[in-house]
């Protein structure tokens, strides 16, 4: 188990790069084998999420080559093998991507149930029932899930919530359908734009609805090309970097971005009192002065992203005034609450009075439960207590890393390597930023 002891209370001030998104760069690799042709993946991420995905599309006949820092070649002459191993498929809650390309080139895959469970009540229905008519025959057992088709058709889907994920897993099973499919309620999600640009380098023919966003048009094709294509910058990496630097009351300078996937964030921490100055690859954020308060619901894009919460928490236990912030995309999305109270903070958990909650909340109704909350109220301004923890959770992990930076004193975080899972070297770019992290890998 990795670990990084932090010396936080110092100011964080500097200049930091973006490396290429998590939520796109793997599922990109993924994009790639729907072609016998090289794709070239540039500013894609070291982190391991990626290398379990590239490991999972090796035993399933793809061949990587690493040919810079952050460059992967990709070649798939021919699928292999159509079955996810279970040892690394399991891994990755994401693994179901995989069937897209399995289904386009073989008409059949198979992939392990998330954990071993049933999948019950998730977005994953939404994907089935789209299957179900584009003639994929899904069936499950308590430990996998087979796919089969002897040809892929065209349909018109309509969400009932929009789903990122699955928005994508249609999209990548429609471009070598027969006929044409349309996606109404379509997520809008850059990084699904940044994979829509390159399956159209690729030869797909997608687009979506001027007038409508929301409506998504492939026109399926018989084959697909090779292509050169550089991953979108990472949206959570700006957020945890820009909130670091106000938490600690310092200054950044974040660098190779596009400002625009971010607007939400920089319009929520302007109104609150930050600094934002806004280049056309960077963007400069400063705490200048004490930090409002402000009440925050997540939500699809454009809202204010469901990642972010986690790490915003922590800076809004920095602000002046009770803050209110409600997650409307999971169901359960507060355990770091439980490691920010370990450090002094103060919190008062409750639900919203909500007239239609199927419809106000992302996530299905089934999936939740009379013991969770959705809304929590933070007081602030805290001064928080080094602590020691043990994670489990990306957006956790990154969370208490930010709490810790803020906290004098020396706190020490175990499991750092779920952290690992979406952060390029994180330790060793805080510490260029001023942080003091000493990083042990096991």
């Amino acid at each position: 188990m990795s670990r990084y002891i932090i010396t936080g209370g110092k100011q964080l001030k500097g200049e930091v790069s973006i490396r290429g998104a998590k939520n796109a760069s793997f599922k990109q690799v993924i994009a790639s084998m729907l072609t016998d042709k090289t794709v070239l993946l540039n500013n894609v991420p070291q982190i391991s999420d990626v290398k379990i995905t590239t490991s999972i599309a090796k035993s399933l006949g793809c061949q990587v080559k690493q040919t810079g820092e952050h460059c992967l070649e990709l070649i798939t002459p021919e699928i292999t093998n159509s079955i996810v191993p279970s040892g690394t498929g399991e891994k990755s809650r994401t693994s179901f991507i995989f069937v897209a390309p399995l289904l386009a080139r073989t008409g059949t895959a198979t992939i392990p149930s998330p954990g071993g469970d049933k999948l019950g009540n998730r977005p994953l229905d939404r994907l089935f029932d789209c299957f179900s008519q584009m003639n994929i025959k899904v069936s499950e057992t308590d430990h996998k899930i087979t796919f089969n088709t002897d040809k892929i058709i065209g349909t018109h889907y309509t969400f009932t919530k929009p789903s990122h994920t699955v928005t994508e897993v249609i999209i990548m099973t429609a471009v070598l359908a027969e006929g044409e499919t349309i996606i109404d309620n379509a997520a809008l999600e850059p990084e699904i734009d940044d994979l829509i640009l390159m399956l159209n380098k690729m030869g797909a023919k997608i687009q979506r609805d001027p007038t409508d966003e929301k409506r998504i048009t492939i026109q399926g094709v018989s084959s697909l090309n090779g292509t050169e294509h550089s991953v979108i910058c990472d949206r959570n990496e700006i957020v945890t970097f820009a909130c670091a630097a106000l938490a600690t009351k310092g200054s950044i300078c974040i660098l190779r971005i596009k400002p625009d996937i971010v607007k939400t964030f920089l319009d929520t921490i302007k109104k609150m009192g930050a600094e934002v100055r806004i280049g056309n690859d960077e963007i400069c954020i400063q705490w200048v002065k004490p930090l409002t308060s402000i009440d925050i619901e997540t939500g699809p894009e454009p809202g204010f992203m469901t990642d972010w919460q986690a790490i915003f928490t922590v800076l809004l236990t920095q602000t002046v005034g009770c803050s209110s912030l409600i997650e409307t995309v999971f169901p359960n999305r507060f355990q770091h609450i439980e490691n920010l109270k370990k450090m002094g903070s103060k919190f008062k958990f409750f639900n919203p009075i909500i007239d239609d909650p199927d419809s106000y909340y992302q996530f299905n109704q089934a999936s939740d439960n009379p013991e969770y909350f959705h809304g929590v109220k933070i007081y602030g301004p805290t001064m928080l207590k080094p602590a020691n923890f043990v994670i489990n959770d990306l957006r956790a992990g990154a969370s208490a890393t930010v709490a810790a930076l803020t906290a004098p004193g020396i706190s020490i975080i175990d499991g750092v390597e779920y952290i690992e899972r979406g952060y390029e070297k994180l330790a060793e770019r805080l510490c260029s930023l001023g942080a003091n992290i000493e990083y042990i890998k096991t």
